[in-house]
């Protein structure tokens, strides 16, 4: 008999382009699945691969500036993912980064979770959050920490509705352990190597791209690049956008969003790729190797596994990682990196990326439902 699976995710939007979505991407094209989200403005976006596919959604899909995102509902969303009525189904596969685990399951069926992240705001992000947001103050604060702490005890209690749990890196594997006492298996998410022009070239500027939030710590990229005087590039989009440009000097040029092909051009000519935020993994470090760039790190999350260090691995170095969330540690970083250009060989370092390409996913992630899905049907379910 043929196994039935549905795929359960967050949110599909157009705005919702990041390595999430990628997993999502990657395991339709290898599974027969039903897919499920909280909302879906994609099967009706003429250019998405989704288009015209039939995707089951919730309540949320109705509200208010739901388009945008459904974060501004997050007291709604555990009740609108216990919605979904999955019992047809022999195999539930999830891609999760804040509620999709949560699904309810019977004890007849098998639920394995890709977790990107335990749910930021409510654990890691908790006090960023508070501090950079006006509900986060207060009166509102009172109300929004005592959200916060249900939403806690919610998470965990959904998180041993999963069987099995697949983290993106070692880091979100410990993060999983340290929230939910859960062990999980890592399998790195799919990067599309071919995509990115390998270019062994590299022009005279450096470059950042991620959304312009306060945790991504451009603005500490910014000032560090003014005391530097070196030039940098800024792609991306967020609510830092005027704060940046208002900060940056001369040398530093912030360009907002950019179309992918673009980005990838600038990633395949700059001579470094700035990254200062703490990720759980980081496909922009990734792809940006896959185009034969060097990396410059914060050294801390994702970043230590996929960017080989040059003090560790001299003849297989693919980047430099810095200590601490200091302009001070950023600068040091980029005047060693300058000094150091003898150990970054592009081909070497777009070799490495392909440790992390969709084939390699493919391979792991495959062999793991497989492995997974024996051990329940032999355990007599």
């Amino acid at each position: 008999m043929e196994v039935k699976y549905a795929l359960v995710h967050e949110w599909l939007t157009p705005k919702a382009t990041g390595g999430s979505e990628l997993v999502v991407k990657e395991i339709l094209n290898y599974i027969n699945a039903d897919l499920y989200a909280l909302i879906d403005f994609e099967s009706s976006n003429p250019e998405s691969y989704l288009y015209q596919c039939k995707i089951g959604k919730t309540f949320l899909q109705n509200l208010p500036f739901a388009r945008n995102g459904v974060q501004k509902y997050l007291p709604l969303l555990p009740i609108a993912i216990e919605q979904f009525d999955l019992r047809e189904y022999d195999v539930i596969l999830s891609s999760s980064h804040a509620v999709a685990k949560g699904i309810l399951t019977t004890p007849y069926q098998l639920h394995i979770c890709y977790c990107h992240t335990p749910m930021r705001y409510a654990w890691d992000l908790t006090f960023d959050y508070l501090n950079s947001s006006k509900v986060g103050k207060g009166i509102p604060g009172i109300f929004t920490r005592y959200l916060l702490h249900r939403l806690r005890e919610w998470d965990v209690i959904s998180a041993n509705r999963v069987d099995y749990f697949i983290a993106n890196s070692q880091h979100t594997a410990r993060r999983i352990w340290r929230c939910y006492r859960r062990k999980a298996e890592v399998i790195y998410p799919p990067v599309d190597v071919e995509k990115f022009p390998f270019q062994s070239h590299k022009e005279d500027f450096y470059l950042t791209v991620c959304r312009l939030v306060s945790y991504k710590k451009i603005s500490l990229i910014v000032r560090a690049f003014n005391q530097l005087g070196r030039n940098l590039i800024v792609i991306g989009s967020g609510g830092e956008l005027k704060k940046l440009r208002r900060l940056a000097k001369p040398n530093v040029k912030i360009m907002g969003w950019q179309p992918e092909e673009v980005v990838a051009q600038y990633m395949s000519e700059a001579k470094g790729f700035i990254y200062a935020a703490c990720e759980d993994f980081g496909m922009a470090l990734v792809e940006a190797q896959a185009c034969g760039t060097p990396v410059i790190a914060y050294g801390v999350g994702g970043a230590t596994e996929t960017v080989l260090d040059m003090r560790k691995y001299p003849d297989l170095a693919t980047g430099l990682l810095f200590p601490e969330q200091t302009e001070k540690a950023l600068v040091e970083a980029v005047e060693k990196f300058e000094n150091s250009q003898v150990y970054f060989q592009p081909e070497i370092i777009r070799k490495h990326a392909y440790n992390f390409s969709q084939t390699v996913f493919k391979k792991h992630y495959l062999s793991f439902v497989e492995k997974c899905y024996k051990e329940f049907k032999n355990a007599g379910i």
